[in-house]
């Protein structure tokens, strides 16, 4: 009988390697190709979801596995970061001294953490597992098989549950409701919190049939969930509408603010920032335009939500001259299904239009009755963007609809998994 490990991939399993985040696809793939190759190999497990919340934000995450980045360099080994925040280290023996004092740095990172210092007291598992693959390679296998099973069966739930946008306008919708006290609080505290550590990325991308995504630009936003987290965990920060939009545009004066201060690498290359239209008359705006380089503006994107738009047609009309005057590009997002025939980019003479991806599209029409596909040729191929991509049935159809760039986790995953292979080739 084959052993399980030798048996090829199932059609079913191809899907799903496909949906995978870059970390559980990239292991089962490795781990496929070592199985004959197990002999002075080891690997080590760092339960970093065993973390309090407070201790595994995504820039200690990113920490974390940089400590095992030497080693990948000088090829003793292959690092994983899993979406659920653990890490995966499979290295040769001779690494064995270098990955125990990486070990060493990472228990001194988190020590404090009841995870470390409870660590197999009573049901709680050790922090740390090890595998000797020449002896522990099928307990290892079976992890990784299990854990993208897990991690599929999740994201085929969230897709069923919620199709909102991601992006800095996503609101969390649990907790104590958000008073006006609480605001002054929270606009108080933003005052002096450091957002760096919120800032996050999201790329652009263009796919053309198979070819692998190429970035066009990069969206950068501040992750409400983490702002939430840190300055008021009880609060529902969406129960007012209002009060969010407030709280948003008090984000946005941040925003700039942050870049104003950037050095090079934080806005390196062409980027997008969500902006209100009122930030965008605002006088922190201006300073920001000012302290800019000239060459930025060409490759910077604004993006306003369709319902800021429309709420003052005449205050959009005057930022968007004065934007487009500026040299900045303007994309309209949160644009969806519904909202789809009501928004023409030529007549409303902007850049880029953002669709949020919804399944009932692959019905092929709009509520109107009018055809998707003759929509985004009025619009244009490479003027609209399909978001909310978290799996590939949504870039097929946008592919048969003509579009031509997508954003979402399922294109940041096709994306780390293209770079990934390119640095492994090189190795070679």
């Amino acid at each position: 009988m084959t052993p399980p490990f030798e048996r090829p991939l199932s059609d079913r399993q191809k899907e799903i390697a496909q949906r995978l985040p870059a970390g559980e696809a990239l292991l089962l793939d490795y781990l496929h190709k070592l199985e004959r190759h197990r002999k002075g190999r080891r690997a080590v497990l760092a339960r970093l979801s065993s973390l309090q919340a407070v201790n595994r934000r995504e820039h200690h995450i990113r920490i974390a596995a940089s400590t095992f980045e030497p080693m990948v360099k000088q090829l003793k080994g292959q690092v994983f970061t899993l979406s659920n925040a653990d890490i995966i280290f499979v290295f040769k023996d001779v690494a064995l001294q270098e990955v125990e004092s990486a070990i060493v740095k990472l228990r001194f990172m988190f020590g404090d953490d009841p995870a470390l210092t409870d660590e197999g007291v009573g049901s709680r598992p050790d922090f740390f597992d090890w595998f000797l693959l020449e002896r522990d390679y099928d307990s290892l296998l079976h992890l990784a098989q299990r854990l993208a099973s897990d991690e599929d069966q999740r994201r085929t739930q969230e897709l069923s549950n919620s199709h909102n946008p991601p992006g800095n306008r996503r609101p969390v919708s649990r907790g104590e409701a958000l008073s006006p006290a609480m605001l002054a609080k929270l606009e108080d505290a933003l005052a002096s919190a450091d957002l760096a550590n919120m800032m996050r990325r999201q790329a652009v991308c263009a796919i053309i049939g198979k070819t692998q995504p190429q970035p066009v630009f990069h969206e950068l936003f501040i992750s409400i969930a983490d702002l939430r987290e840190t300055l008021l965990p009880n609060v529902n920060l969406a129960s007012s509408p209002w009060l969010f939009q407030q709280l948003t545009e008090t984000l946005d004066r941040r925003v700039l603010s942050l870049l104003n201060k950037h050095d090079d690498r934080t806005v390196a290359g062409d980027i997008s920032i969500n902006l209100n239209v009122q930030t965008l008359l605002s006088p922190e705006f201006l300073v920001f335009d000012d302290n800019i380089k000239a060459s930025m503006r060409g490759t910077l994107v604004l993006e306003l939500q369709k319902v800021d738009i429309f709420a003052d047609l005449g205050a959009f009309l005057f930022a968007r001259d004065f934007a487009h005057d500026r040299g900045y590009r303007i994309c309209i997002d949160g644009v969806n299904l519904e909202s789809l025939p009501f928004v023409d980019r030529v007549r409303l003479g902007i850049d880029l239009v953002k669709i949020v991806w919804d399944p009932a599209m692959t019905q092929g029409t709009l509520p109107t009755g009018a055809s998707i596909a003759d929509y985004i040729r009025r619009c244009g191929p490479s003027r609209s963007i399909l978001c909310r991509c978290d799996a590939q049935d949504a870039v097929d159809f946008g592919q048969s609809a003509g579009i031509t760039l997508y954003q979402g986790r399922h294109v940041e995953s096709l994306l780390a998994m293209a770079i990934k292979k390119r640095g492994l080739s090189r190795r070679r």
